[in-house]
């Protein structure tokens, strides 16, 4: 079982801390317990609770009136408001949350399945996935899910990529350029670079796509066999923090006519500094923006 401090509770259920604790005083909310050093700490069950309490609240329920339901009570409110609510997308973060604590694959299929009918694919990344993967990464930052619950849910989303991108038409219009996406040696987080495949094909441009842990070498094999335009990446763990600069200007060196578009965790340091043709994108929407321009 997990252990959370009311400060994750905060960035997971975006209700400030010092909220949390009124509630808990005035109307019992959650239970934190305490460790050996007297330490307070919240359970998974407090987490789906505090998620819960956090849509109700945000849809207008006042808390007086949350706090005397039942856990049932809470439970089936929320979902009659998901059926209910179309035009609302935080319950779809809420429940996958939820499915990826519990592996609940069924319950990650419904809300992904329900949302993308809602609002389309590419919205449902943007507005949905992406800010559900953000919550991943503070509960992995703080040690609150394993490595299976990482991977469970990562293949899950992958699976959903692969299938959109097999989905598509491309209709390539004369002239578009052409993107190779790869993602460096050891690095084998697939989801951005999958995305980027997608939107790439999505504008009607060609992709070359070379997938994981791809050695340097063929990169450049690949590179002066096909000649892309532009060059996409994603570090997220690879290269590690003090070898990013090295990488950088390798890329910038060895492939100086073309344009590089770099983006994942590792480029949002600031202390690097980027050649020329370089570019660091800061979220997404900033590779959006670079599509649109291209098209």
């Amino acid at each position: 079982m997990a252990q959370y401090t009311i400060k994750e509770l905060e960035h997971l259920s975006g209700i400030k801390a010092h909220t949390i604790r009124i509630w808990e005083q005035r109307y019992n909310v959650l239970c934190p317990q305490r460790t050996d050093t007297n330490i307070r700490y919240y359970s998974d069950a407090d987490l789906k609770t505090l998620l819960n309490i956090s849509l109700l609240n945000e849809q207008g329920f006042k808390i007086s009136k949350i706090a005397k339901m039942s856990p049932e009570q809470l439970k089936l409110t929320v979902q009659q408001l998901a059926e209910q609510e179309a035009s609302s997308l935080s319950h779809h973060i809420t429940n996958m949350v939820t499915a990826m604590i519990d592996m609940d694959e069924e319950q990650f299929d419904k809300s992904f399945s329900t949302v993308t009918l809602q609002v389309g694919f590419h919205q449902a990344m943007l507005q949905v996935v992406y800010p559900f993967l953000h919550k991943i990464g503070i509960l992995w930052q703080t040690n609150n899910i394993t490595p299976a619950h990482e991977h469970f849910v990562s293949n899950l989303v992958r699976q959903k990529l692969i299938v959109a991108i097999d989905g598509q038409v491309v209709k390539r219009k004369e002239g578009e350029p052409t993107y190779l996406l790869y993602l460096p040696e050891g690095e084998l987080h697939e989801i951005a670079l999958l995305y980027m495949n997608y939107l790439i094909r999505s504008h009607h441009q060609q992709v070359i796509y070379l997938g994981q842990n791809l050695p340097f070498k063929d990169l450049q094999l690949t590179y002066n066999q096909l000649k892309p335009d532009i060059i996409c990446t994603v570090m997220t763990i690879i290269p590690e923090r003090d070898q990013v600069q090295d990488y950088i200007d390798k890329l910038a060196t060895t492939f100086p006519a073309t344009q590089i578009y770099l983006y994942g965790y590792q480029v949002q340091h600031d202390f690097l500094t980027f050649p020329e043709n370089t570019h660091r994108l800061s979220c997404i929407e900033d590779f959006i923006r670079v599509l649109t321009q291209k098209s």
